[in-house]
């Protein structure tokens, strides 16, 4: 007999005596001290058995402390509901688990609650780990994963990212907007692995893909932590997605959203009829600016919920690292509240003491179970240690978003040029403390929406000038210390700022200015990692010499990338205005000959050609051979220097090694 031939039981009738379930004594110890690290393995829906007949049957569990009464309905049983029952231990656990012979993988399924109160709630399973696609809501019985990982070359070299010996240079995307009619992980596996690979990215961050009842949240309003969202497949899909990037040897990043969770009747807010996951006190329990619930990270139980729902990620999809979104937001009691709006900590101060050790119990966690992966920060305030260890009284987290070189870099262009002279110092001010924390230059999604236009409409001048400030903002970005991270679409440089409600306007590749800029950043990645030195030593101050930060008069700026040997060096130029520089003299730690490896004047990237390098005639994929002469001239403290046209809006890298 096969287990479609089993009869199910009666809605609302016993079930027989169960099969031995997977929830143990020790997982309940673990489970009420919090320190649960498999969550996903016991609470939800789990195959148990095969029973007496020999099929295997689902178990069901569900954490509901307050509940008078839990029940499960679904596919298998007409929605009636079936019931559970609350697990004894030495006292109430606050877990109540049935076993439903009848229900199988596929089935879609709620839990049914009546509260203290009386009243009935149908939710979702915050521990789903399948959902139907949204606007349906209901959780799904998981299939067996079938996906067979072929990834153990990449994972065994993984850690070189965190070790300094690999680069990092990061594509966001927000798969739902990538292209039209891509709409699987499998197809946008295939789209997403060669346009990545083909401009030089070592790994791409993908906006959050747990699932999320509202798509214009961009997937910032999670619903089902454990549930990959089921806009593009199932969850073996996600699987091959994964495998598919890391055999083109690209990382793959999620963000994740543990600061706070949306309104949904259906999903966790109230969830027993009590503020179950979020804080009972509105002031802390409630976000003004998004009108979502926030978590409440002291209790055990819902940080044990978080922490296991990190390594869930790492574990089940072998995601490379999580970018954690609005730190900020988690870190200050009075984020975003006014007088009054917020309440202060038990020594009177305004950090939220709970959250901190959250997330420090979530870094330490994930690093004793996962050493080489990335956790990174999205913290827009100057709170000390967020990439420090947590025994010296940081974070520990690995990387922090570095928004304050964000904005001062896009304020610094939004000015016309000739007014850039009295705002020089925005360009350097960031090096003050860009050795504070381990950073991530971002010119992420959040900078191209809701009105602020796009990369290219930030940029001042006309439409010549535009594209050749952007172009040197990227060549900035790319030899600033720090890990260069794109959103989607800016290789294209379109005009418009992101929608996401349409695709990327793919047909701008066809155009050659924007067509500069992809071929610009595919260059600059080829040129990192010819040349290390533009990242080797990203958080050794010894790395990053300046040679001229003071020229504001000219808004000109100068300064070397040193390699780790001492012997490999990389002297960047920038002029943000758009007259050309003849004759600029640039010091040099050696003489000899030093090649230009990238000029962003170029006419191949739409620039004007000041400099008189012919382009035209060098075959398609290869690089002009242009060659400065160091002279045995010190200038800016350095023992030698060159002698070198600079063209308008325009940055020259030049290298070369050490002759001796």
């Amino acid at each position: 007999m096969s287990s479609s031939d089993v009869p199910p039981p009666k809605p609302g009738a016993p079930s027989p005596a169960p099969p031995s379930g997977p929830i143990g004594e020790l997982d309940l110890h673990l489970l009420g001290e919090g320190h649960h690290r498999r969550l996903w393995e016991v609470l939800g829906p789990q195959v148990v058995g095969p029973g007496p007949a020999g099929v295997s049957a689902v178990q069901f569990a569900l954490w509901a402390p307050n509940a008078s009464n839990v029940s499960v309905v679904g596919d298998w049983n007409d929605w009636q509901p079936e019931p559970l029952s609350m697990i004894d231990a030495d006292g109430p656990t606050g877990i109540w688990s049935a076993v439903c012979p009848a229900a199988r993988a596929g089935h879609c399924y709620k839990f049914e609650i009546v509260t203290a109160a009386g009243q009935t709630l149908r939710k979702a399973d915050p521990m789903a780990r399948q959902t139907e696609e949204p606007p349906s809501d209901a959780s799904v019985i998981p299939m067996p994963q079938t996906h067979e990982w072929a990834d153990d070359a990449w994972m065994s070299r993984r850690s070189d990212v965190l070790a300094g010996t690999a680069p990092m240079r990061i594509y966001e995307l927000h798969l739902a907007s990538w292209r039209r009619g891509v709409d699987t992980w499998d197809e946008l596996a295939t789209e997403v692995v060669d346009h990545v690979a083909s401009l030089g990215f070592t790994h791409v961050e993908l906006l959050p893909i747990a699932e999320h009842p509202f798509g214009g949240s961009w997937g910032y309003q999670v619903s089902g932590y454990f549930a990959p969202t089921a806009r593009f497949g199932d969850p073996d899909g996600l699987r091959r997605f994964v495998d598919t990037l890391h055999a083109r040897n690209i990382g793959v990043i999620v963000d994740w959203v543990p600061a706070h969770f949306p309104k949904d009747e259906w999903s966790l807010g109230r969830f027993d009829g009590t503020a179950l996951y979020e804080h009972p006190d509105p002031q802390r329990g409630e976000h003004p600016d998004w009108g979502t619930y926030v978590f409440d990270f002291g209790r055990n139980e819902v940080r044990n919920f978080l922490v296991a729902n990190a390594l869930y990620w790492f574990d089940e999809f072998h995601i490379d690292g999580l970018r954690v979104d609005a730190v900020a937001s988690m870190l200050y009691l009075d984020y975003s509240r006014g007088d009054g709006g917020w309440s202060p900590n038990i020594h009177g101060g305004n950090e939220h003491l709970e959250a901190i050790d959250f997330l420090r119990e979530t870094n330490r966690v994930v690093t004793e179970e996962f050493p080489d992966v990335l956790m990174i920060a999205e913290e827009s305030t100057a709170w000390p240690g967020v990439t420090h260890p947590i025994e010296q009284g940081g974070l520990g987290f690995s990387h922090k978003w570095n928004l304050g070189w964000m904005h001062d870099s896009l304020g610094y262009l939004a000015h016309e040029p000739i007014h850039r002279q009295h705002h020089h110092n925005e360009m350097t001010f960031s090096q003050l403390y860009a050795y504070n924390e381990r950073f991530v230059l971002p010119l992420s999604h959040d900078e191209v929406v809701h009105g602020k236009g796009s990369l290219l409409g930030k940029m001042s001048g006309d439409d010549w000038q535009r594209f050749a400030d952007l172009r040197n903002l990227l060549a900035w970005q790319w030899s600033m210390p720090g890990v260069p991270l794109l959103f989607m679409g800016a290789e294209l440089a379109p005009w418009q700022e992101w929608n996401d409600a349409a695709e990327l306007p793919w047909h701008l590749a066809d155009h050659p200015p924007h067509r500069g800029v992809h071929d610009l950043i595919q260059s600059m990645n080829g040129i990192a990692d010819d040349w290390p030195a533009l990242w080797e030593r990203d958080t050794e101050p010894a790395g990053f010499q300046w040679l001229d930060a003071n020229d504001a008069d000219h808004s000109m700026y100068a300064y070397t990338r040193w390699g780790l040997d001492g012997a490999t060096a990389l002297v960047c130029i920038a002029n943000f205005t758009p007259v050309p520089r003849p004759g600029y003299r640039v010091g040099l730690p050696w003489g000899g000959d030093w090649q230009v490896v990238l000029d962003t004047d170029s006419p191949q990237w739409w620039g004007s050609g000041h400099r008189g390098i012919d382009t035209n005639s060098i075959a398609a994929g290869e690089q002009p051979v242009d060659i400065v002469a160091g002279l045995d001239e010190a200038w800016q403290g350095q023992t030698s220097s060159a002698i070198i046209d600079v063209g308008p809006l325009s940055t020259l890298w030049l290298a070369a090694r050490s002759p001796g």
